[in-house]
């Protein structure tokens, strides 16, 4: 089995949303194939608990605007580890320590990247110096 393209879609407003609010190391995994309730998981660092929690709140508002419902949210008190599900797309964001604690990446090693655009920013100034 393989993401849908539908999953695609949520993965990518999700992407553009926690950009958004300064979301860091994006990494979408394709878990179709061992885990057939959910397409993909979208892993997200935050900078701080507020900032955690800021992503995580920004991409509900992106995919609900968008007719997508959130089925279940678990972490937000504590900031560290704020899971969002989707359906079919599940949505982590760390605190950085969490993150390397956990390290979803390593035990999801087998499961393909999945692809997605981060949106392009206009380059400073400083940037062609």
């Amino acid at each position: 089995m393989v993401h849908t393209p539908e999953s695609a879609e949520m993965l990518q407003a999700a992407v553009v949303a926690a950009d958004k609010m300064g979301g860091e190391d994006l990494v979408a995994l394709d878990v179709s194939e061992p885990m057939p309730m959910a397409d993909i998981f979208l892993i997200v660092t935050g900078r701080s608990d507020r900032n955690v929690v800021a992503i995580s709140d920004e991409i509900e508002r992106a995919l609900h605007e968008k007719g997508h419902r959130l089925l279940r949210r678990e972490g937000k008190q504590s900031g560290r580890w704020v899971l969002c599900d989707f359906g079919d797309l599940v949505v982590h964001v760390f605190h950085q320590e969490e993150r390397d604690y956990y390290s979803l990446e390593r035990l999801w090693k087998d499961c393909p990247a999945v692809p997605f655009e981060l949106p392009t920013r206009p380059h400073d100034a400083a940037d062609f110096a």
